[in-house]
């Protein structure tokens, strides 16, 4: 049960992946005296250990509540995160950052934001939290400040709670403009175990990272620029 401490801190939504953007953004929510609700989102993707992910680092961080939404973008395809579409492996730096990769799901946060709000209008949350990056991801479209920025006016028009006034909902990507490096040190100065997050597109089917994917390389670079050890386990060194 939670303290009248507890109780009195003001509500937020975070999208936690389980990954260790979603992980270091929950942290930086509650240093920041926001009372922690984890939605996580089960829509159909293939790297499903990150799910596992998220319930380890929601107990770990003692979130007020947990929730594991399942919708089914699979079935829409168009991604090699929910189709049988290869995940691209051992691309370097301009490779990943040209263009738009075929790891983008169409809609997902879009849908997922959506979800968040639905979560946060109904339990009286008027802060939403989640872990996109326009440096390391900039070929992601909804990983954009235009995108968030545009998400937080529809939320205050499409609202109840919006448009009677009870609640003016901010939406919140404190990771946005930050280098995974950045992002990484941010997470160990607030205690976050990494060893808990799941990053990989492609693991093996005991859930042991590739280290070879775009989500991989990209971390293994943060921790190495960050000059802090990976405390995850790899398939290739």
């Amino acid at each position: 049960m939670a303290n009248n401490s507890e109780n009195t801190k003001s509500k937020a939504v975070v999208l936690l992946s389980g990954g260790l953007d979603s992980a270091t953004t929950a942290a930086i929510a509650q240093d920041q005296g926001y009372q922690v609700f984890a939605l996580s989102i089960d829509y159909g993707q293939r790297h499903r250990f990150e799910l596992e992910s998220a319930t380890r680092v929601a107990s770990a961080l003692k979130v007020a509540e947990h929730k594991v939404l399942p919708i089914d973008l699979a079935s829409l395809g168009g991604s090699a995160l929910t189709a049988e579409i290869d995940v691209p492996q051992g691309r370097n730096e301009e490779q990943i950052s040209a263009g738009i990769p075929i790891t983008y799901v169409p809609a997902r946060n879009t849908v997922m934001l959506s979800l968040a709000l639905g979560y946060a209008e109904v339990i009286g949350a008027a802060d939403i939290f989640l872990g996109v990056n326009a440096v390391d991801y900039s070929g992601y479209p909804d990983c954009r400040p235009e995108f968030i920025a545009a998400f937080e006016q529809l939320a205050n028009l499409a609202t109840k709670a919006g448009v009677e006034g009870t609640l003016k909902f901010r939406v919140h990507a404190p990771l946005i403009q930050m280098t995974k490096a950045a992002i990484i040190k941010r997470g160990t100065e607030l205690g976050v175990d990494y060893s808990l997050t799941h990053t990989c597109y492609c693991p093996n089917e005991k859930g042991v990272s590739c280290g070879t994917c775009d989500a991989c390389q990209l971390r293994v670079k943060g921790f190495a620029e960050a000059a802090l050890t990976d405390p995850i386990q790899y398939q290739t060194p």
